[in-house]
């Protein structure tokens, strides 16, 4: 069992623990801290957000309201985030108060697209030809197209992207995305898209999930399959290569990694600093969840065992499933003992909104998919 760093005393329960953000990652984070023996505060501006529900204190606030930063600080004895896009300066307030993992450093780095390729490429990772836009200046930095124009923040879930097929669409394509900074980035030939969910604690130890394969339908993710179908020696390099970039970083807590191949070389695509959709399946699949994982982090824990005990194949289920008000027939899923289903507490359905999701595990990953699929057309998902 590896040590804790010297310098990091472990916060053990029932130590009040903090996150950033009310929506299903954090729900999940609130619940594995509870089951550790945490108590958990969520500051989230909606009064009626998912993790809010479930933790012991809700700060129905703005990330940027001090009086509120600071009654969490005072509060927990550390403070994580669920989302990306919580401010930089939020986190970096919190950080002279109280331990705060991620860092302020780390996440304002992976929310801006345009500083995130620069780090990637920094430390010698490969990314995708590309070409940050910040003025008309700079149409002609990538001669390479078909393309894809995304904003340089706050766009996810494929939002705030535009495709560009050739050099002439470039203009408009910045003009519709309301000419704030992007990044310009080749379209590649994809063979696939994987994702790996990597932890590191204080102490440098480093645990890699098994790498997940994706399935995007209308940018937003659909399905992942676990282990994914790719060879031995793949699957080490995409762990490998998010062990490393964690290390790279200095990072603390939970990344989501996710690649490209294009072929059978690995890109990356971009990085998550908390939990990821795609490591849900570590929920149901693996000895330690993605959650469990970022709780430990954060506490200076020894990370626990990240192995995979089955294969898993998980569906996204989104507000589009749900007909007239109506919410899909949960009988279809609640009836396959092999399913596990998660709703996620959201009281509104809306199409795009990501409501629930549910894995199946079987001893055949040909099989734990192929319930899985059947399970989605059951509940009316459509095809991509």
């Amino acid at each position: 069992m590896a040590a804790v760093a010297p310098n990091v005393q472990p916060i053990l329960p029932p130590a009040w623990l903090g996150v950033l953000g009310g929506g299903q990652l954090g729900r999940f984070f609130v619940i594995a801290a509870r089951n550790m023996g945490y108590r958990v505060a969520v500051l989230d501006p909606h009064r009626d957000s998912p993790a809010g529900a479930l933790a012991e204190r809700h700060l129905a606030a703005e990330y940027e309201d001090r009086a509120a930063l600071d009654e969490l600080a005072r509060l927990c004895q550390a403070v994580t985030t669920e989302f990306e896009n919580v401010p930089a300066a939020s986190l970096a307030h919190l950080a002279a108060r109280t331990r705060v993992a991620p860092s302020a450093q780390c996440v304002a780095v992976a929310q801006d697209r345009i500083a995130e390729k620069a780090a990637l490429l920094a430390h010698g990772f490969p990314v995708a030809p590309y070409a940050p836009i910040t003025g008309e200046q700079d149409f002609g930095r990538l001669r390479e197209f078909p393309a894809i124009l995304k904003t340089a923040r706050l766009g996810y879930d494929g939002k705030g992207q535009v495709d560009v097929a050739r050099a002439a669409d470039l203009a408009g394509a910045w003009q519709a995305l309301g000419r704030v900074p992007c990044v310009l980035e080749r379209r590649l030939a994809l063979e696939r898209e994987l994702s790996v969910i990597v932890a590191r604690g204080p102490d440098g130890e480093s645990r890699a999930f098994a790498v997940a394969e994706n399935r995007h339908r209308h940018g937003i993710l659909d399905v992942s399959i676990v282990p994914a179908r790719i060879d031995a020696a793949l699957t080490e390099r995409a762990r490998e290569m998010a062990r490393r970039l964690v290390g790279a970083l200095g990072y603390v807590g939970v990344l989501g990694v996710e690649f490209f191949v294009v072929a059978g070389e690995l890109y990356v695509n971009e990085i998550a600093p908390r939990p990821h959709n795609s490591g849900h399946y570590t929920l149901d699949a693996c000895v330690t969840s993605q959650y469990a994982q970022q709780v430990r982090a954060l506490c200076g824990l020894p990370l626990g065992d990240e192995r995979l005990l089955s294969p898993a194949t998980m569906v996204n289920v989104l507000g589009d499933a749900w007909r007239g008000g109506e919410p899909p027939p949960w009988q279809a899923v609640l009836a396959e003992p092999r399913a596990k289903l998660y709703l996620y507490g959201k009281a509104e359905a809306r199409p795009g909104r990501k409501m629930a999701h549910f894995t199946v595990l079987d001893a055949s990953p040909e099989r734990a998919l192929s319930v899985a699929l059947e399970l989605r057309a059951r509940l009316g998902i459509g095809e991509a």
